[in-house]
């Protein structure tokens, strides 16, 4: 009896799949443009274009379908449509190039647009010069791989985002670069997702950007060279590690900008050369763990508003200031991290020092107050105020400490 369900399910799925129809997109092919060639297909059809230019309009892809292109076939939106539309499940898009897509700030249109669709796999294409890059409103489970996505404008108003996500359940973003946007890779109510060894680059505001997504991951992506760093905000259950964020400079950049985020994990992270490492801005149990701050004008400014923050066996080198803050009281936690500016001793060489370091250094107090008087850094003077107050603290937080600083960096 087992063999004969065997045999009938064997039947049923060589049925369907012999169903499943190719249909060839090009010159001297079936069709000669990809309209007329969705238009014939069926769920589960697949569509292939032969290399070209293909100037249509807005193609719409209401079927579950697979778009694949061949020698890298050019589909063009004129500068007036949203280029592909894509509105029904399991809809797969590869090996294209999409470009210029129609600018309006009402409607948002993309390279691609994907409208209320899940499962959709859009993977190894070139998306250039459109307003949005790839746009996902109100999707589940789609993958977003190993595309080159970028722009070309120099304004915010002027340009959307790389790749936008609202309103989105476990998505992958993997493999991509992106660069000329507003903002390279961009979350808002978007859960359970995986970003992954993306490089975001050369943005005009953030590298990633997302708020109001609870219980994202980020893993091995490279933040670089862009406006504003990296911004999460409004958030909880967050994972960050391993990332790279690196040359984010300007008054209001930072290599990773946190407001108002809370239990989350921020570990394995390298900060080099920012304005700011890490800003952080009412933030709430949050366990910063072996990360790398290196030559940033500031490692971690922590604000007042922050509380039951955990950081431990974090790196601190050759950054102007280590950590910064603007309050008196200290609720967050500091042990076992490197500071390279630390002269303490370890007798018993367990690498552990047996003197109390005080990370928050007198002028990083009156530069918080006065920004104006980072004009006396690296003065003689200045030098004289910090090593006076280690030896008789006044203005900084006397419990502003790491009781157990390592002698040894782990990651340098």
């Amino acid at each position: 009896m087992q063999n004969i369900y065997v045999l009938i399910l064997f039947l049923l799925f060589s049925l369907s799949t012999s169903a499943a129809k190719v249909l060839y997109v090009g010159e001297k092919q079936q069709f000669n443009a990809i309209k007329p060639a969705i238009e014939s297909a069926m769920d589960g059809d697949s569509v292939i274009v032969m290399g070209g230019f293909y100037k249509e309009g807005n193609i719409v892809i209401n079927k579950s379908i697979s778009l694949i292109g061949v020698n890298r076939p050019i589909i063009d939106g004129d500068r007036r449509y949203e280029v592909i539309t894509i509105k029904k499940d399991f809809v797969s898009i590869s090996g294209f190039k999409i470009q210029h897509s129609g600018y309006a700030t009402l409607d948002d249109p993309g390279g691609i647009k994907i409208n209320g669709a899940n499962h959709v796999t859009i993977t190894n294409n070139i998306l250039y010069d459109n307003f949005f890059g790839v746009y996902i409103q109100m999707g589940k489970h789609c993958l977003i791989k190993n595309n080159k996505i970028s722009a070309i404008s120099k304004a915010e108003q002027q340009i959307g985002n790389g790749i936008h996500c609202w309103k989105s359940d476990s998505l992958q973003i993997i493999g991509n670069e992106i660069s000329g946007h507003r903002d390279g890779i961009y979350f808002e109510f978007v859960t359970h997702s995986v970003v992954w060894r993306n490089l975001s680059h050369d943005n005009i505001r953030y590298g990633l950007h997302f708020m109001f997504s609870n219980d994202d991951s980020y893993f091995t992506n490279y933040f670089k060279q862009n406006g504003a760093g990296v911004a999460v905000m409004f958030t909880k259950n967050v994972t960050m590690m391993n990332n790279t964020f690196e040359d984010n400079w300007g008054d209001a950049a930072y290599g990773l900008l946190l407001k108002e985020i809370s239990d989350s994990n921020i570990s394995g992270n390298r900060f080099i050369n920012n304005t700011t490492g890490i800003y952080m801005e009412g933030t709430s149990r949050i366990w910063l763990d072996k990360n790398l701050f290196r030559e940033n004008g500031w490692g971690i400014k922590i604000m007042a508003s922050c509380m039951d923050n955990s950081l431990r066996k974090n790196d601190f080198y050759s950054n102007s200031f280590d950590v910064s803050t603007n309050g008196n009281v200290v609720l967050n936690h500091f042990e076992g991290n490197y500071w390279d500016r630390y002269h303490g001793y370890d007798l018993n060489k367990d690498g552990i020092g047996d003197v109390t370091y005080h990370p928050l250094s007198m002028f990083g107090v009156v530069v918080e107050k006065m920004p104006s008087a980072m004009l006396l850094h690296r003065s003689f003077f200045i030098t004289l105020l910090d090593n006076s107050e280690k030896v008789l603290p006044s203005l900084t937080p006397s419990n502003f400490e790491d009781k157990f600083p390592s002698i040894k960096p782990s990651l340098i």
